[in-house]
């Protein structure tokens, strides 16, 4: 299944295009153009088991990453605007996007890098929200 967006956010648009392949039941999708964030966004879901693989496919416009589908999402997304969240912060906004205590990750920038909110919490770093899965 390939979903091609034209809009600016290319975070955004791959997190519609997962959300939209499992909706449908698909088990592969096509995520395009590809950008380090989207694919440091894949690896910390690959991570907790939300997508079995990804693979970086180089066509020479860009670029796209192949998603292999778990089945395990209920819902993700982009969360915008971007909010800064302090170390301290997480449980508010885990009320916010998140449907339960300990149900889904959120998705953060950190200065050291991008992590899930469980691995920044237990580091004590603060950072930006990217996105959230459950």
């Amino acid at each position: 299944m390939v979903i091609e967006m034209s809009l600016s956010d290319t975070l955004s648009n791959a997190m519609s295009a997962i959300k939209n392949a499992e909706t449908c039941g698909a088990r592969k999708c096509e995520i395009r153009p590809a950008s380090k964030l989207v694919g440091n966004v894949l690896r910390v879901m690959k991570d907790y088991g939300y997508i079995n693989s990804f693979e970086y496919k180089d066509d020479k416009q860009g670029g796209s990453f192949i998603v292999e589908l778990s089945g395990r999402i209920n819902d993700c997304g982009a969360i915008r605007p971007r909010f800064s969240v302090k170390k301290t912060e997480y449980e508010k906004f885990e009320k916010r996007f998140l449907p339960a205590r300990e149900m889904g990750i959120l998705i953060v920038s950190t200065v050291k890098g991008v992590m899930s909110q469980k691995e920044a919490r237990e580091r004590g770093l603060g950072g930006i929200l990217l996105a959230y899965v459950f």
